[in-house]
């Protein structure tokens, strides 16, 4: 029986109850904390219990998960790929190559048993766990170590593919901290892991996922030899285990699955461990409402798979017997990809799907028929879309939708938003322009990317991160410095608590902080403030952990406003900044070229082109073009509802960008708040060396 066939994961049946989608349990109530909040579908009966790795029909090992695929697959496709053709120029071929569900059981088995073999004659491991690590970017390759280490009872360790300028700080604390002692990689990789070896002791084998031409492997081999380390290709190692296969290792739910460490934004990461059951419980709950993904559906895999909400995502493909298509790496070519894979299913994160938004609304926001047609179809798709929650229309749809939903390859039926807040408005758009389930979700590394999702069809979802998942209860704790409280109407207000089986048990070696997220009734705190509506969604609302002070007295979450901001067509990139000795805020934006061009030209009587690099520069310290550009933020911040002291006053543009490679980003593609006020630190000092406008003009820097 299909993991989703269970009646527990169909969705509530026609006329479905929108405003009580989560319920208090009764006699939950405490002193400075909300009711416990659960989802629906557990409550409706008087039934209070959560699903779990004993509930009947649930899903409670990874090594379940694989098996349940592959009954459902056997001889059909499973990882697919566009292999390259040429590398110089790099080109790829136009079609999809795959490999069977049962030609993947094969390979998972050579791997498994090579493995474990090396682990049971000492020849890998010495640490407190069988930890392997995999660095390399979204490839079928990856998902067939992972599947190896599920069901030989291996612990994986995924490293974060891209990386900041200092490799060495951000890859040999979690390879130590973890005892690895092989790491799968790919070939850019190899040379990198080669000269880590005198700082990571632990480790005893490199594994290339690429065949090499003999003189590369051969220098590679030699490189490492002489280090006392071992270097093969995969296929080199698969030999080893097809030489002797061994049976699979079956886990318990309480086997730990992987140490997945959070990307650091603040903090040094912290390495989350996550057992079977933590991973294979989300894994059931996020198949809750997967109705709209066809028998055989193809997920489109380019999130990245050291984050855990990829993972999940791909686990509940495999555990209905789906496809996954990775993207060729390369960003700019990701359209081309969906193009030719024609997804059903698009995982994504706003910055994808702002990006989407954004360029739909320049082109079809436009002078002339065509820009009437596209506003005529906008406004009433959303006026259906907010009374029926309906996001289908028989005639716009055909006539001005066609061509965006074409974008992604024209058979998406399901988009999930996640790892972000993103606006209602563009959630709102991006229904209404696939025309299919748009849903937005939210959870933590700490709780296997899962916590809640919002529910197809809710006409006033957009906005909140719907109600609990099945395998989840939650519930608010009083933040008083902030003002948010449970008695706060219309709704309770606090810090967010979650509970469940895919609650991660504790960061490995680091009691301390383990403490200070977990209470002793198993409550994990996740440190974003939320507000829990009547119909029982959450609606994340601020940060207790990055929120700062102004002068006068006011708290402000920078990180909710630069959601806000970055919805804005003209906002490819913004840093939002605040001094706790200053009363305003600032920000450094880094502007849509396209956009920026066009506004520049405009304000200066002069051509400027999108590509013209210098141009644009001198654009950015134009005064008028600052103060214009801040206006457009202006607007959007006040028809968010944020407060004047929430408002940017002083503005700086930037054609630099925030990256991975400046250390400004984490490999998530978070913001580091340090990194980023160090890189534009003399410009922000001047920004407020100006002083706060008074006439809500800004002054250029």
């Amino acid at each position: 029986m299909s993991p989703r066939s269970d009646k527990l994961h169909q969705w509530p049946a026609a006329g479905k109850p929108y405003d009580r989608q989560g319920l208090a349990v009764p006699g939950t109530k405490q002193p400075g904390q909300s009711e416990i909040v659960r989802h629906l579908t557990l409550s409706s009966k008087g039934i209070w219990g959560l699903i779990d790795e004993h509930t009947q029909n649930s899903l409670a090992t990874l090594d379940q998960i694989w098996f349940e695929g592959l009954k459902l697959g056997q001889e059909k496709d499973f990882l697919g790929w566009r292999q390259a053709i040429s590398k110089t120029p790099l080109k790829f071929a136009p079609a999809y190559s795959w490999i069977s569900y049962n030609e993947a059981d094969k390979r998972r088995q050579n791997i498994g048993s090579a493995l474990h073999s090396l682990f049971q004659q000492g020849k890998l491991g010495g640490g407190e766990f069988d930890t392997v690590g995999i660095w390399a970017p979204n490839r079928p390759e990856w998902q067939l170590v992972d599947i190896a280490l599920q069901t030989y009872s291996k612990v994986s360790v995924s490293l974060y593919d891209t990386l900041g300028k200092d490799s060495v700080a951000d890859i040999s604390p979690s390879i130590n901290h973890s005892n690895l002692s092989v790491i799968f990689t790919s070939a850019d990789h190899i040379a990198t892991l080669l000269r880590l070896i005198p700082q990571t002791p632990s480790l005893k084998l490199i594994v290339s996922f690429d065949e090499l031409p003999t003189e590369a492997s051969d220098a590679f081999k030699d490189w490492a030899q002489s280090q006392g380390v071992q270097f093969q290709t995969l296929q080199e190692f698969e030999a080893i285990g097809k030489a002797n296969i061994l049976p699979s290792i079956p886990a318990t739910p309480d086997t730990i699955a992987s140490i997945c460490y959070t990307s650091g934004t603040t903090n040094l990461p912290k390495g989350v461990v996550l057992y079977h059951k933590s991973l294979a419980v989300a894994t059931q709950s996020n198949l809750y409402g997967l109705d709209s993904m066809p028998d055989h559906g193809i997920l489109m895999s380019y999130l990245p798979l050291a984050h855990i909400y990829e993972r999940v995502c791909e686990l509940c493909t495999i555990s209905i017997g789906g496809r996954i298509g990775y993207f060729t790496g390369d960003p700019l070519r990701l359209l081309e990809d969906a193009q030719i894979l024609k997804p059903h299913f698009f995982p994504s994160v706003p910055r994808v799907l702002n990006r989407v938004y954004q360029s739909a609304m320049m082109g079809g926001n436009v002078a002339g028929l065509k820009g009437n047609l596209f506003r005529k179809a906008v406004a009433t798709k959303l006026e259906k879309l907010r009374t029926t929650g309906i996001p289908t229309h028989a005639l716009w749809d055909r006539l001005v939708f066609r061509k965006i939903q074409s974008v992604l390859g024209g058979q998406v039926c399901l988009v999930v938003s996640g790892s972000a807040p993103i606006t209602p408005d563009v959630m709102d758009f991006l229904k209404i322009a696939f025309a299919c389930e748009v849903v937005e979700g939210y959870g933590l590394t700490e709780t296997a990317a899962t916590c809640s999702k919002s529910w197809p069809n809710d006409p006033t979802g957009s906005g909140t991160v719907g109600p609990p998942v099945p395998a989840n209860e939650v519930k608010t704790v009083d933040v008083p410095a902030m003002g948010y409280t449970a008695e706060d109407q219309p709704n309770p207000r606090g810090e967010l608590c979650i509970r469940g089986a895919n609650v991660f048990p504790y960061y490995y070696k680091d009691e301390k902080n383990t403490k200070d997220s977990i209470d002793e009734e198993g409550w994990f705190h996740t440190g974003d403030v939320a507000e829990i509506d009547g119909a029982g969604r959450i609606k994340i609302i601020d940060r207790v952990k990055n929120i700062m002070k102004l002068a006068q007295g006011e708290y402000v979450a920078l990180e909710k406003i630069e959601n806000i901001y970055g919805s804005v067509p003209i906002s490819l990139q913004i840093f939002v900044h605040g001094d706790g000795l200053q009363s305003y805020l600032v920000a450094v934006l880094v502007p849509n070229p396209d956009i920026f061009a066009s506004i520049a030209t405009s304000l200066t009587g002069q051509k400027v082109l999108p590509t013209d690099d210098a141009a644009l520069s001198a654009a950015c310290n134009d005064p008028k073009v600052v103060q214009h550009v801040l206006a457009i933020l202006t607007k959007e911040a006040k028809r968010n509802g944020l407060k004047g002291f929430e408002m940017v006053k002083r503005l700086h543009i930037s054609t630099s960008p925030f990256t991975i490679e400046d250390n400004t980003l984490t490999p998530t593609m978070k913001l580091r708040r340090k990194d980023a006020y160090k890189k534009f630190q003399t410009e922000i000092d001047a920004l407020y060396a100006l002083g706060e406008p008074t006439s809500g003009k800004v002054n250029k820097l």
